[in-house]
């Protein structure tokens, strides 16, 4: 069976990509990753996928001289290298509506929150600010609103007396390594249905280490 033909876009160190890396270094998981693209040219994540072997491109936003004419550039990249899905991981760019709506329901993003709780930056300084007691992380389809979409995959941490957002941060990270791996194994393997803005899941949920909030209907 063919597998996923996946690109990850990144801006910085690409700890979630490297989750992803080591997910589909497996020859039995459903995707694989086929490209890299950053819009930063120093970003960490580049040389992990240069280790991993995977075809890097760098799209620098700053060459552009608006959104729309970087977003071609992107759209370009991926059509070129037939690309099927595409991950988010810690991309720092808003995407125009547009390129959206051409890659509804094929490209996820991580956010570090409960969605659709703290949506935004500083998400873990605003969830001890508001004195909550759980947060954690979601895997959402990108919609053109931020931090919007319906949710593939969530996974709860609990705020712990103490805490700052540095600890917060760590113990959240340490679950999308998991979390995003298996959305993108969920929607790999076919099972991710979205309809009329939610998803629906087929088959049983696995891994008993994460919490999915957004189980099966």
């Amino acid at each position: 069976m063919a597998r996923l033909s996946v690109a990850v876009l990144i801006s910085g160190r690409g700890s979630n990509l490297q989750a992803l890396i080591d997910a589909c270094g497996d020859p039995a998981f459903p995707a694989e990753i086929r490209l890299v693209i950053s819009n930063e040219p120093a970003a960490q994540g580049l040389a992990r996928a240069e280790r991993a072997r995977i075809p890097i491109r760098v799209v620098g936003h700053k060459q552009f001289p608006d959104r729309a004419s970087f977003d071609a550039a992107l759209d370009r990249a991926l059509n070129e290298a037939g690309i099927e899905l595409v991950c988010l991981a810690g991309f720092m760019r808003m995407l125009g509506d547009a390129f959206v709506t051409r890659w509804r329901d094929r490209m996820m993003n991580i956010h570090p929150s409960l969605l659709p709780a703290f949506k935004g930056l500083k998400t873990h300084e605003r969830v001890l600010a508001a004195g909550a007691r759980f947060t954690g992380c979601t895997v959402h389809f990108v919609r053109p609103a931020m931090d919007d979409g319906p949710i593939i995959v969530q996974s709860a941490v609990a705020v712990l007396p103490g805490d700052d957002a540095a600890r917060l941060a760590e113990r959240v990270l340490a679950e999308e390594h998991k979390a995003y791996p298996l959305a993108l194994r969920l929607v790999a393997q076919g099972r991710v249905t979205v309809r009329e803005e939610r998803v629906e899941i087929s088959g049983a949920i696995a891994p008993a280490p994460t919490a999915l909030i957004n189980p099966s209907g």
